[in-house]
């Protein structure tokens, strides 16, 4: 039994491709269907602010020296 993937034939080859494609469907199935299937009221409204008059704000009666 030869374990190196660089000698190994076609039909191995064919079947590692196959069986990484069916896992990585079966991954992406699985996070999809976790992403769409958790729908149990944690869902985030965007709201919209609007700004107001600019206001000034100072918390300190230091002099400014320039």
């Amino acid at each position: 039994m030869n374990h190196s993937i660089y000698s190994a034939d076609r039909s191995t080859h064919l079947k590692i491709v196959v069986v990484a494609l069916v896992a990585g469907i079966a991954v992406a199935g699985l996070g999809i269907t976790a992403r769409s299937g958790s729908d149990d009221g944690l869902t985030q409204i965007a709201r919209v602010i609007k700004a107001g008059k600019p206001v000034v704000i100072t918390s300190s009666n230091a002099n400014l020296v320039r």
